[in-house]
């Protein structure tokens, strides 16, 4: 793996601990200031509003994963595309989803900030990558 790649591994890794706290502070290091996450529910949601959500407590995290990796680097643009699970709440009802998902970075002075979350349902038919 080369030394980007590397790189946009471990700030994913980075951010999927951060979502786990909770913290809103510790996940805004991880994004760029014009976040974007893509569900099937809501279509783009700006990250302020998940932000909200996550500080006002109507949206916690208990677990996030990613396996079957896929990342790439081109330039100062990079992408992470795996098979994630994450458990937690949702305005107080219990959530689980399992979920290909692709984080579009950006590298900003020497640090690579996510800019774009892409969620798409997997199935339990999916073969993984």
């Amino acid at each position: 793996m080369i030394e980007d790649e590397q790189a946009l591994v471990d700030a994913e890794a980075a951010f999927n601990r951060a979502m786990v706290t909770n913290d809103p502070a510790k996940i805004r290091r991880c994004i760029s200031a014009d976040w974007v996450l893509v569900t099937t529910e809501r279509g783009p949601v700006s990250g302020t509003a998940v932000l909200d959500a996550i500080a006002s407590g109507t949206l916690i995290h208990d677990s996030m994963t990613k396996q079957s990796i896929v990342v790439r680097a081109l330039g100062d643009t990079g992408f992470v595309t795996g098979r994630g699970q994450n458990t937690g709440w949702f305005r107080g009802v219990p959530i689980s989803a399992d979920e290909w998902i692709t984080d579009i970075y950006r590298r900003v002075d020497g640090r690579w900030l996510c800019e774009l979350t892409h969620l798409t349902p997997a199935s339990a038919s999916d073969e993984t990558a």
